[in-house]
This record gives structure tokens, C-alpha cells and sequence, in this order.
């Protein structure tokens, strides 16, 4: 074999190992940029698992007074609904499917909360026409109380969803006497009307 064609043999036999070294650092390179996008992908998932766990408070304490105008032009006050249990319902209201099928789903058992000597109050940050037409959309009947916000925040539910500004998905249950009983957060916008109703009955049998 001539130097000339030993030399191109180990020209080519450098290269091929160069070659493989840049193959095998961009192996790892490719293994370490997915170990770290699945350590990202567990962190936002977790994240999630954990901010969408539902928050509960049995702290009882006198609630707070409120004037509201509903949907239909009805004016209510704490004062005004004493001698009756009131479940309020905070929710982002116009525009959240989930909070208008939430209330569609609690008319449905009117009765059963009726049964409980329950009035439930839904209430949003929404203007008059804004949460009828949604109303419309879903079905649903029972008047919205229309807040501009001091309401919503009195009772703590402001921040609680997707929206800094908005309530999140929020119950707050106040007996006859005017207290409250029980404060429920849920931001998987969710909470089984029978699961509910389970929850209110507990409470007032407290």
C-alpha cells in the first residue's frame, strides 16, 4: 500500500471518530434537553394538580352584609334573607361555560335545596346584559346578583380562578342567623350538585 493511500486511510479513520464523538455528545445533548423538558412537563403538571385542589374553610364567623340588585331588578341584603339558609355562588360568570352549566346543574335539584330551607344567591362581576345572554344560552333562570366587585372581594374569592380580577369558582354557606359556615373553593370550575347538597346539609347539621 503507498503512503499516499495510508495516509487518505487514516485521514478517513479520524474523521469517522470524529464523526462518532459529535454523534455521541449530540446524543447526550438530545438526552439531556428531554430530561429537562419532562422535569419542566412534571413541575407544570404538579403545579396544576395542586392549585386545582379544591379549598375548604368550617371557620365560622358573622357574614358579611351585602346590597345587591339581581337580573331581574330584586334587591337583596343579608338583612333581608335573615331567617333563611343562603348559599352564595361566586363564579366568573359570563363567558365560563362551566359556571353557567354549575348553576343549570344546582336549578336542577331546586327542590332539594328547597328541602334544606337553602336560597341560593349566584353572583357575578358581569354587567346585566352580559350574564342574561349567557343565561339564555345555558337555560338557566335563577336571577344573577349583579357586584362590581365589593362583594366578591369582602368574601375572599377574588384571584381564586383564572382571572386576578374575577372570583374563582366559590360557595359560601350562611345559616339563618347570619353566619358563615363554610367557604368552598374549587378551581377545576367544578363541584357535583349532589356533593353539594351533601356538603350543605352537613354543615347545618353541624
Amino acid at each position: 500500500m503507498s503512503t499516499k493511500t495510508t495516509g487518505r486511510a487514516v485521514r478517513r479513520e479520524r474523521a469517522e471518530a470524529v464523526m462518532a464523538q459529535q454523534r455521541r455528545a449530540e446524543r447526550r445533548m438530545r438526552l439531556i434537553i428531554w430530561g429537562a423538558v419532562l422535569t419542566t412537563l412534571a413541575g407544570i403538571v404538579t403545579a396544576m394538580l395542586l392549585t386545582s385542589k379544591p379549598q375548604s374553610s368550617t371557620d365560622v364567623r358573622s357574614a358579611t352584609d351585602f346590597a345587591l340588585t339581581d337580573t331581574s331588578g330584586a334587591k337583596h341584603t343579608l338583612a333581608g334573607h335573615r331567617g333563611e339558609n343562603l348559599l352564595l355562588y361566586f363564579s366568573e360568570g359570563a363567558g365560563c361555560q362551566s359556571c353557567l352549566v354549575q348553576m343549570g346543574e344546582i336549578e336542577k335539584r331546586a327542590e332539594a335545596f328547597a328541602a334544606e330551607d337553602v336560597t341560593v344567591l349566584p353572583i357575578v362581576m358581569n354587567t346585566r346584559e352580559q350574564i342574561l345572554a349567557d343565561m339564555e344560552i345555558n337555560g338557566v333562570t335563577t336571577p344573577f346578583l349583579l357586584d362590581d366587585g365589593t362583594v366578591s372581594d369582602a368574601y375572599g374569592t377574588l384571584g381564586k380562578g383564572m382571572h386576578a380580577g374575577l372570583p374563582g369558582h366559590s360557595f359560601v354557606l350562611i345559616d339563618k342567623t347570619g353566619q358563615q359556615l363554610w367557604y368552598g373553593e374549587y378551581p377545576s370550575m367544578w363541584l357535583d350538585p349532589g356533593e353539594l347538597l351533601d356538603e350543605v346539609r352537613t354543615r347545618l347539621a353541624a
